[in-house]
């Protein structure tokens, strides 16, 4: 039975990777200016121990040049203590959410990593960028739009970065994906077709509880779907058509939907449809359709073992490590004063987006974006 992690972590790898490293150097810096020289590493500090940060995130330290762990912050300090051994880190620099403001008296920390329920983003990258630390927060950026301008303009304030976590921006294939679409090396997308589906079995998940998701599978997983259309399609939609998959009698999806399936049109003439689902079949698949071929990735979004092909030709490249890439890129702006390449604008985007999708569903209406 697949869950979450499956369709996150599924496995591939070879093609010269050195072939897209200027076209990974040049997204994540926009500008030309090279990145600072030096060995200084910036100070972390990882807000929530849970699967994500245990699975992911603290092996990828071990793939990092600009980063490093200082700090922790949780409510489960016996999760911590094998993390404090690990990594030499100072016991005091293990906080709780109740200490947590406390970091603004910590010179070790630069940069908070929120990797806690989307419900708490808001509350605590408000907090971080108070305490005078850069911000990455875990998407969705927020429950709500208003929340992330409420990110967005403390960031504003206080001067901090603020990143929002899409690592498929750093993703070589995905990158890729974008460098064939924007030079219309197949001609114009015409079509995108993104499917993002797995089986939630535990009907205790706090994915499943409203106040800590912000909705379901659209939030979760289905995210990913409407990032791809965007970067791939280098446009914002002009209007979708939306339908919700409920299912209140299964008592996993009494405060979120199970499922959702959506149409976008973009300026271009270039159409999105996408779905996603916590009740059904593993599946992380995108699909454009170009004037002159097509673009096929599966898994297209997992932290690992994306596979590509155009037509009948497979593209790969050597395994890279999403979140050290992620962690980097901030750090390296933290340092060099530059905007990240995902900033707290992107994650507003998307969420402005999903809430005209469930306006859509819920009022059986087409939403008029342009």
């Amino acid at each position: 039975m697949s869950t979450r992690r499956d369709f996150l972590a599924s496995a591939g790898t070879t093609l010269a990777a050195a072939a897209l490293l200027p076209l990974v150097r040049s997204a994540a810096f926009a500008a030309d200016a090279p990145a600072p020289a030096s060995d200084k590493k910036m100070g972390w500090a990882l807000v929530g121990i849970g699967k994500l940060t245990l699975g992911q995130i603290l092996p990828a330290l071990a793939n990092v040049q600009k980063s490093k762990l200082v700090a922790l912050v949780t409510g489960h300090p016996d999760k911590a203590k094998p993390i404090v051994a690990k990594f030499n880190l100072n016991p005091a620099n293990v906080y709780n959410y109740d200490t947590y403001d406390k970091l603004a008296d910590n010179p070790d920390v630069d940069i908070i990593y929120i990797v806690l329920p989307n419900g708490m983003h808001a509350e605590y990258t408000i907090r971080g960028l108070k305490a005078g630390k850069h911000v990455l927060c875990e998407k969705p950026m927020a429950n709500t739009s208003a929340e992330c301008q409420q990110m967005i303009d403390a960031a504003k304030s206080t001067g901090k970065k603020l990143m929002i976590a899409y690592r498929c921006h750093f993703d070589p294939y995905n990158l890729k994906a974008i460098d064939i679409c924007r030079t219309q090396q197949l001609g114009k997308p015409r079509l995108i077709v993104t499917d993002h589906c797995f089986h939630l079995a535990d009907a205790n998940a706090w994915r499943l509880n409203k106040k800590l998701a912000g909705g379901g599978a659209l939030l979760d997983v289905g995210i990913y779907g409407l990032n791809a259309t965007r970067y791939l399609s280098g446009e914002e939609p002009v209007s979708i058509t939306a339908q919700l998959i409920e299912n209140p009698d299964d008592p996993r999806f009494k405060e979120v939907e199970e499922g959702v399936v959506w149409t976008m049109r973009f300026p271009s003439g270039c159409l999105a449809t996408c779905t996603t689902s916590y009740n059904a079949a593993g599946v992380n698949r995108c699909r454009v359709f170009c004037e002159k071929g097509q673009i096929d990735m599966e898994p297209a979004t997992g932290y690992h073992g994306i596979k590509m092909r155009t037509g009948t030709t497979p593209i790969t490249f050597p395994d890279m490590d999403q979140f050290a890439a992620e962690m980097d890129h901030l750090s390296e702006c933290a340092m060099s004063g530059k905007d990240p390449l995902t900033p707290g604008e992107e994650g507003l985007k998307d969420l402005r987006i999903m809430e005209a999708i469930y306006e859509s569903a819920r009022g059986g209406k087409t939403i008029d974006l342009s």
